[in-house]
């Protein structure tokens, strides 16, 4: 039985009774907007964790007290437990120590960043997914996040792909097992990656992250999800993605990483319809994971012999300045 929304969607007749965790930060608006779509939820366990604010950042203090309250302005019935930082951590340790310290209290769950706006459905999407696969070691994690959905719009409710994409997703305790923030820790205990899942044609994604990785574990790069994907790959587990955009990332401009808005910022949403349907392959999406590298990853020809000439030729002269 199906129950009709004011958005023409249906959703299925059940609670929702996934925990939640809330990674939070120094952002009032973009948690405000996320927050509202978890109250809409209504989860029965939200877990809130917060970075401390940064000693040379004035009024980063203010700002953070002013973001916690909001996230735990609970109003309905609903367990709160946070985990709230006095000094800053960083993306890497702050981000990992919390999803460690949600997965040691749950077996299972939601994990949604304050930039990271969520249809409704997003939340019973990952519900029923969650238990469908709870037992099956071949799947690491559920995203939300479809940066393609206008390019090729698989026909089934979700797909399978390589690619872990972590704005808006859900995991077992087993998704987390093994993960190491010291990327160099797990490469030099374990580099199997290319050949888990990747095939002799795969040259330029397997060179892509191949630096990718190497400037995480070198320290050039301060964030925690490189080395999920990394774990994920070594476990040979696939990813199920949702056929409909789920998430829209709102905070860019202040996001850690971004320098500009890309492909993958404010893409449209809209909600997903129940009873879900399956794909008739449980292989990963090929098509998909093509489009996702060259659109989301930018992984072309052209866009790697341009990086090997800028070894050679100085950036000047490639930007045609004299």
């Amino acid at each position: 039985m199906t129950l009709k929304t004011d958005r023409n969607t249906f959703f299925p007749n059940t609670s929702f009774t996934t925990p939640v965790l809330f990674l939070t930060f120094n952002r009032p608006d973009t948690t405000q907007q996320v927050f509202s779509r978890i109250r809409q939820a209504q989860p029965p366990r939200l877990y809130v964790a917060g970075d401390g604010p940064r000693p040379e950042q004035s009024n980063e203090a203010e700002i953070c007290e002013i973001v916690r309250s909001i996230a735990t302005n609970v109003d309905w019935d609903c367990e709160v437990k946070t985990l709230f930082r006095d000094h800053n951590l960083g993306c890497r340790l702050a981000v990992s120590q919390a999803i460690s310290w949600f997965f040691e209290n749950e077996p299972e769950g939601i994990i949604l960043e304050d930039d990271c706006l969520p249809s409704q459905s997003f939340f019973w999407f990952c519900q029923e997914l969650l238990e469908d696969f709870r037992n099956d070691k071949q799947v690491g994690a559920i995203c939300g996040f479809y940066s393609n959905e206008l390019d090729y719009k698989p026909s089934a409710s979700y797909f399978f792909s390589r690619y872990m994409r972590v704005w808006g997703w859900a995991g077992w305790r087993r998704t987390f097992e093994e993960y190491d923030s010291h990327l160099k820790n797990q490469m030099e205990k374990n580099n199997t990656w290319k050949s888990n899942v990747f095939n002799r044609k795969d040259v330029l994604p397997k060179k892509y992250f191949q630096k990718v990785f190497e400037a995480v574990a070198n320290g050039e790069i301060d964030t925690w999800d490189t080395q999920l994907q990394y774990l994920l790959w070594q476990k040979k587990q696939r990813v199920i993605v949702s056929s409909n955009n789920l998430i829209q990332n709102i905070g860019w401009i202040q996001g850690a990483h971004a320098q500009k808005k890309d492909h993958n910022h404010e893409l449209p949403t809209s909600e997903i319809e129940f009873p879900l349907t399956s794909p008739k392959i449980v292989e990963r999406d090929v098509k998909a994971d093509r489009i996702i590298e060259r659109k989301s990853y930018q992984i072309t020809k052209r866009s790697y012999l341009k990086s090997q000439l800028r070894k050679l030729v100085p950036r000047k002269i490639l930007n045609g300045s004299t």
